[in-house]
C-alpha cells in the first residue's frame, strides 16, 4: 500500500516537473525591450483567491523596469473597491532568458514566471506555477501596451491558458476601467 501511495506521488510530481518544462518562453528573449507600461487585459488561473475575487477584478496598469542588477521590478495599481492599491514585486532573472523567479513575502509561494512570447510592442503572454503551502496553481497573463487587443491576441491567451489545464470559468478577460489608470504613470 505504502510502495503504491509513494508511486502515485512520484507520478504525480513527476507530472507536474514536465508540465513546467512544457511551457514555452520567448526565443531571444530582450528583457529591455518588455520594460515600460503594460495594461492587464486577461488573466486565467485555478487558484482559490481568483475564485473568489474573479468577479472583482479590472483591467490594471503594470509599470515594469529593470533593476541595477539584471533583475524585473514590476508595479502593478488596480481598484480595489474605491481605492487604488499599488503592489510592487521583484522578479530575479533565472539562467534562462525570460524566465524569473519571485517569493510572496506576505503569502510565502514559489513563483516561476515564464515570458512565453511577446511582441514587445503590442502584447506579452505570461505564465507563472505557483508552489503554495496549499497545493500548486497555475497563473496566465496577458499584457497590453493599449487598452485593446485584437480579437485574435485574446483568442491566444484563452487558446494557451485551455493548454495549460485551464478551464472557460478560469479565464477572465478583464473589464476595462479609468479607475487608477492615470496613477501608473
Amino acid at each position: 500500500m505504502q510502495a503504491t501511495l509513494l508511486s502515485v506521488l512520484g507520478l504525480a510530481l513527476l507530472g507536474a516537473l514536465h508540465a513546467q518544462d512544457t511551457i514555452p518562453i520567448q526565443a531571444d528573449f530582450q528583457q529591455d525591450k518588455l520594460t515600460g507600461r503594460w495594461y492587464s487585459i486577461g488573466l486565467a488561473s485555478n487558484s482559490n483567491w481568483f475564485k473568489e475575487k474573479r468577479h472583482l477584478m479590472k483591467m490594471c496598469t503594470t509599470i515594469i523596469s529593470t533593476t541595477a542588477d539584471g533583475n524585473l521590478e514590476v508595479t502593478s495599481t488596480y481598484p480595489k473597491g474605491d481605492q487604488c492599491v499599488t503592489r510592487n514585486s521583484l522578479y530575479t532573472k533565472m539562467e534562462q532568458p525570460g524566465r524569473f523567479s519571485y517569493t510572496s513575502p506576505r503569502w510565502g509561494s514559489k513563483h516561476d514566471i515564464r515570458v512565453v512570447e511577446t511582441n514587445y510592442e503590442e502584447y506579452a503572454l505570461v505564465a507563472t506555477q505557483i508552489s503554495k503551502s496549499t497545493g500548486p496553481s497555475t497563473m496566465v497573463l496577458l499584457y497590453s501596451r493599449t487598452k485593446e487587443l485584437s480579437p485574435e491576441r485574446l483568442e491566444r491567451f484563452t487558446q494557451f491558458s485551455r493548454e495549460q489545464g485551464l478551464t472557460d470559468d478560469e479565464i477572465l478577460i478583464l473589464p476595462q476601467t479609468d479607475k487608477c489608470m492615470a496613477d501608473a504613470a
